[in-house]
């Protein structure tokens, strides 16, 4: 299942990295590609598994890209790709949701999303055991929540994304980042 979401994060991306115009695309169709820096925690009790020592947090960093459709002039709906690497106790994470927004008159869209996740734990990473047990299945997937804005930057095609998302209201991911519309 890995390598099918991989592979097809791939294939998006090599077709938004094409060369285009705004006229060659769809109608009311907006491609954008980005890059973001966060912070994971995964929301462990500690406590509940003593004596290990858990470490529940990682920086994250990655890439997504996405398509938003025109529904009407202030609404879009659209859905994205994020491949993100870790540290600590996260390997890698990626995923894909559909997402809602409203688009302001300045460009700016405050946007709702909801998909799947995939997490990929480093299990020496989080657990602090040096030698974890061969054949352990470390990936962990669930669906993914949210709420965010990808703010305009006047005429730029670039935006500045904030967001805050939640994988099966366990974990809370809070990214911000860059990202430039075609």
């Amino acid at each position: 299942m890995k390598k099918t979401v991989i592979g097809a994060a791939l294939v998006a991306a090599a077709a938004f990295a094409t060369p285009a115009t705004a006229q060659e695309a769809a109608p009311g169709a907006h491609p954008y590609v980005g890059v973001q820096v966060g912070y994971h925690d995964l929301g462990l009790d500690a406590d509940d598994f003593a004596p290990l020592d858990i470490d529940d947090s990682a920086l994250i960093y990655g890439a997504y890209l996405g398509v938003d459709f025109d529904v009407g002039t202030a609404n879009v709906i659209g859905g994205e790709a994020n491949f993100n690497l870790g540290n600590g106790p996260i390997d890698s994470e990626y995923g894909a949701a559909a997402r809602i927004g409203y688009r302001a008159a300045n460009g700016t869209i405050i946007y709702v999303r909801g998909g799947y996740q995939w997490v990929n734990f480093d299990v020496q990473g989080l657990t602090g055991v040096a030698n974890p047990p061969a054949g352990l299945d470390d990936t962990d997937g669930d669906f993914l929540v949210g709420i965010g804005a990808d703010i305009a930057m006047g005429d730029s095609p670039a935006r500045i994304r904030i967001g805050v998302d939640t994988v099966s209201f366990d974990t809370l991911r809070a990214t911000a980042g860059v990202n430039f519309a075609f």
